[in-house]
């Protein structure tokens, strides 16, 4: 339970320092919003949901405009503005129940934008693999790294037996770490400079209206990429996470998750997808090593040193591992299709994901500034509107 909880929090990791690293806030404190926003969002969801919550990547660009224009204790309100907004939409789908949602929602519009989740993302893993984001490491040491990560954790993950078949990713971060120290490429800096333990720099927020109309509508773009996740570890765990425990409920955990968050100074709260996909390669569906990882992930944020030896792991090895995962979840988008029987040739279908996966993969973007529409919140949109307007053919109907 241990492992495995802990590798959850490996696989989340990376990306979740990474957010407040990009937009000014502090790692430690994310970590500690991550962690209580999962142990809030399974006392909602009353421990039914294998997820993982963290920071939010569709936050990025909006937290880096409202800190340039208003500062972060502002940007922060209206983080918790945002986060309000899904409470607000919890309880619309708590009244309207989930009927239609079936309707607005079907197999030909939510594969697709399950596959744009995780092939979305398939760049950033790439240039982790490839060095891209790290300056002391060049091609040939990345692509080593890397490619020796992914081998352990592949082999782990199909040959695997008993435990072994628990920790691949684990296993797959131990071997890179391994090969990077024989390599000489980690900087043991941070760890050296960090004291053991440390409070972490707990930030307040201020509420001012033109920060929390800046921010409350990019609370769109996270709350549909939910219904996604959703159905995506649905699909997974072969459960219907939109019935039971709700959509509603869900939703409800992530708002109050990201409303907690802001106010201490973390980023917004999502289900993580990395998650998903750990979930989806090694079969680990209980929700109690989630509860485990939030739990570690609240004592390393006082943790200082451990917290910076975390940092040290090479931008490659988690890099090679991500590549696996994103298209794990791409592939649980397949699946989704698949088991819906529909033809994909008939006109209507073919439409309908050809657009959702082009628009949300490669760039397309509609509007600018801070009602900008891109990546999966524009494919869901894209998807939902083309089913809604073209005529069904006579064998869907």
């Amino acid at each position: 339970m241990l492992l495995t909880g802990t590798q959850m929090l490996f696989v989340a990791f990376g990306a979740l320092v990474l957010v407040p690293l990009l937009t000014g806030l502090d790692p430690s404190v994310a970590l500690f919003t991550a962690g209580a926003g999962t142990l809030v969002f399974h006392a909602v969801t009353k421990q039914s949901v294998p997820v993982f919550l963290a920071s939010s990547f569709a936050f990025i660009a909006p937290i880096q405009g409202s800190i340039a224009n208003f500062g972060i204790p502002a940007t922060l309100g209206g983080l918790m503005a945002a986060g309000l907004v899904y409470v607000v939409i919890s309880q619309a789908v708590r009244l309207k129940g989930t009927a239609w949602l079936h309707r607005l929602l079907p197999a030909v519009v939510v594969g697709p934008v399950i596959m744009v989740i995780g092939l979305a993302l398939a760049p950033v893993a790439v240039d982790m693999a490839t060095g891209e984001t790290s300056e002391n490491i060049n091609y040939t040491k990345a692509i080593v790294l890397s490619m020796a990560s992914l081998l352990v954790t592949l082999v782990l993950a199909v040959f695997g037996r008993g435990l072994l078949r628990l920790v691949p990713i684990i296993g797959g971060i131990v071997t890179g770490y391994v090969l990077s120290l024989l390599m000489g490429v980690v900087d043991f800096s941070p760890v050296v400079e960090a004291s053991w333990f440390a409070l972490p720099s707990f930030t307040a927020p201020e509420f001012h209206w033109a920060a929390i109309l800046f921010m409350i509508p990019v609370a769109i773009a996270p709350a549909v990429e939910h219904i996604g996740d959703m159905v995506a570890i649905g699909s997974v765990t072969r459960n219907n996470y939109l019935e039971k425990p709700g959509l509603h409920r869900t939703l409800l955990g992530d708002g109050l998750a990201t409303t907690l968050a802001a106010l201490f100074g973390g980023p917004p709260n999502t289900t993580y997808s990395e998650v998903t996909g750990a979930v989806t390669l090694t079969r680990a569906f209980n929700p109690m090593y989630m509860i485990v990882a939030a739990v570690i992930a609240i004592l390393l944020a006082f943790v200082a040193k451990l917290g910076a030896l975390l940092q040290t792991i090479p931008g490659p090895v988690m890099g090679g591992i991500m590549t696996l995962l994103f298209g794990s979840i791409a592939v649980v988008g397949m699946n989704t299709l698949v088991r819906a029987g529909h033809s994909l040739t008939a006109p209507r279908n073919l439409v309908v994901v050809s657009l959702i996966l082009v628009f949300g993969i490669g760039g397309m973007q509609f509007g600018n500034g801070q009602f900008t529409l891109q990546g999966v919140s524009l494919a869901a949109v894209v998807g939902i509107v083309l089913n809604w307007v073209l005529p069904r053919a006579s064998e869907d109907a």
